[in-house]
Formats: C-alpha cells, structure tokens, sequence
C-alpha cells in the first residue's frame, strides 16, 4: 500500500461534489473512498490527451511530425473528398494472390508477394449504358493508382464504378454517348446533333463523359481510350494521365497524342472519356519505410552487382563491378533503352523519345 499523505486526500476532497455529478454514476450524496475517486481522476485524464501525431499540410501533400522513423520522410497526398466507408459489395470480388508464381510453382513475376487482403472493383470500362448517371461518392481503389467514381443511374436505378477524373465532385452528372438513348433515336440522328454548334454539343464535353472519338473536338484532354470499337477503355488510366486528340474524322481513325509523347491512330468509333485522371500527385508521395511497400506486396530487389555470377550477369567479380557490360535483366535482355520489339507497330504514326 503506497503512502498517501494527508493534504492529498484533502485536495481530492475538495473535488467531491464535482468528480461525482461529472461521472454521473457517483451520487454526491454518497461518500465514495479514496482509492475510487483516484481510477475514477485517472480515467477522465486518460480520456482527454490526444494521441495522434502532428499533421502538416502544404502543397496538397500531408507530411508527420516524426515521432517514429517510419513517420520522418512520410508524404501523402490530401485527398479529404475520399469516402471514408467500405465500397459496394455487390461490385467487388475477392483477390487471390499467387506471389508471382505460376500453375508449377516457379516465380515468373519477381517482387511480389504478402500484403494486405484486397478485393477487386468491378468498374465499368465499357461505358455501354445510356443515360444520365450521377456521382454518389469518390472512392479509394487498392489495386490502381486513380481514385474510383460510384455512380447511379437515374434512369434504370443501377450502381457501376468509373476511373475518376480530376475534380469530379460528388453529386455531378456524367452521361455515356457511346450507346444512342431511346430519346435521340438511331446512331445517324444522334451524330447530326452533335454537329449543331448548340449549347447541347457543349454540355456534352463535360468531365466524366464517354464520347467515341469523332465526337471529341481536337485538343480535347481525354483518357480511358479504347482500341476497339463498343470495347474496354484500355490506353491512359493511371493517376494523372491524360491524352491530347490531334486530329479527328466521322470515319477512319483519329490521332491521339499520349503523355509519353506517342502518337497513335485509334479508330474513330472507340470511346474515349472527358478529362484527367484523378490523383495526380500520386507519382510525388513517399513511403517512408520498407515496412509500406510490403504491405503493398511489394517485395526486396536485389541488385545484380550484389549477386554471385551463377544468378546474374552483372554478379561476381571483385568489389561493384559488372564486367563492363550493359546493363541487363538476369535473362540477359537489355534493361535500359534497349530496343526489344522485333516488328514495328503499325498503329504507331510518331514514336516516343528514346532515353
């Protein structure tokens, strides 16, 4: 039993009637001992410190107060406009991880493995069903690097997932003219009124659209293109990404300027979605520690100078020296601005610039 001196007890005292009516179980009527208004003082301190660390935001970014190492060189994006619940349920499917391995067992993807329990979004890139849609909420997606668009059909009731564009704020309206509506009739009457200089031609240019490409006006930012006709948006759909339309016609295949530098032919009946995508400060955020980039799956590299010449090229030796060879995957393709494409691409109008 510690000793208690005698004003101590007076002091708590004197918190008798007020300690009691603040908890509300202690009548102060009731004579409570010593050792209970002490828990009770302690509980009530407990409850009011702050355990979360500091937080700086400036620039879009969120940056700690480095109270642990893993916190000193933390940067995140701000993305206060995220949902803060779990998605639809009906529109995710559950992940199995393979760890990079194949049906025999053997690693074909290096670096990968572990993380946390993801489940997969099933977002529409199709863009196939017509209507106005509107924008419930902008969600968080595990498995892509852009924030993801909930959206509701006003018309049929129905839920899908699109890649978000920058700025797209809950509540908006997004529509899909790859599909004619029952209102505008066949494909023929809709491309006449998109050839009328109106207010309507305007309004359809709005961000979160999904247009074919003979409709998109040249130097138009877009994103989500398709290679295909009525197929999947494929080309441009990381954060921050967006494509440029050169050069456009009713029939035959547009021009597409992608962020590489690249210019590509895409046949004019692919869709293509209005806008960025969102997130574009993903590319400057920073882990922090090694500890993130597993949960992310994200497994060690080991350079090949560090290994034995049995496992690489560049292994062996004495001390950091590769043997004055070019740099190499273990498999011996070129790894660093070698060319590797044995026939060009013929879709391919401009190539990119080489390192």
């Amino acid at each position: 039993m510690p000793l208690i001196l005698p004003f101590t007890k007076n002091i708590f005292a004197c918190f008798h009637r007020s300690l009691g009516e603040l908890i509300g179980n202690v009548s102060s009527e009731t004579k409570v001992p010593f050792n209970l208004y002490f828990n009770l003082s302690r509980t009530y301190v407990t409850k009011s410190k702050s355990t979360a660390p500091y937080v700086r935001i400036e620039g879009g970014f969120k940056t700690f107060k480095p109270r642990t190492p893993g916190l000193r060189w933390v940067r995140r994006p701000v993305t206060e406009c995220l949902w803060k619940g779990k998605p639809h349920r009906l529109l995710t499917i559950a992940k199995r991880g393979t760890g990079g391995r194949n049906n025999h067992g053997h690693i074909t993807v290096r670096h990968r493995g572990g993380g946390h329990k993801r489940r997969i979004r099933l977002v529409d890139f199709k863009r196939l069903e017509p209507g106005p849609q509107e924008v419930l909420r902008i969600e968080y997606d595990p498995n892509r690097s852009g924030h993801l668009a909930f959206l509701k059909n006003k018309i049929t009731g129905g839920y899908s997932y699109i890649i978000a564009p920058h700025d797209l704020l809950p509540g908006s309206t997004v529509q899909s003219y790859i599909t004619p509506s029952p209102a505008s009739g066949t494909a023929e009457s809709n491309s006449d009124e998109i050839e009328d200089p109106s207010f309507q031609r305007l309004a359809r240019l709005a961000k979160g659209n999904c247009l074919p490409l003979k409709m998109i006006p040249v130097g138009t930012q877009i994103h989500c293109i398709g290679l295909k006709p009525r197929g999947p948006g494929i080309l441009v759909r990381a954060a921050g990404t967006s494509a440029t339309v050169v050069k456009t016609a009713e029939t035959g295949h547009a021009q597409v300027k992608l962020k590489s530098g690249e210019i590509r032919l895409i046949h004019v009946e692919c869709c293509a979605t209005i806008g960025e995508v969102s997130n574009p400060n993903h590319q400057h955020r920073m882990l922090g520690k090694a500890g993130r980039s597993r949960w992310l799956g994200i497994r060690p590299t080991v350079r090949g100078v560090a290994m034995n010449s049995v496992d690489h090229p560049h292994g062996g030796g004495r001390g950091k020296s590769k043997g004055n060879k070019h740099p190499v995957s273990p498999w011996g393709v070129l790894a660093k601005g070698g060319k590797t494409r044995k026939r060009p691409n013929k879709w391919v109008v401009k190539a990119r610039k080489r390192r």
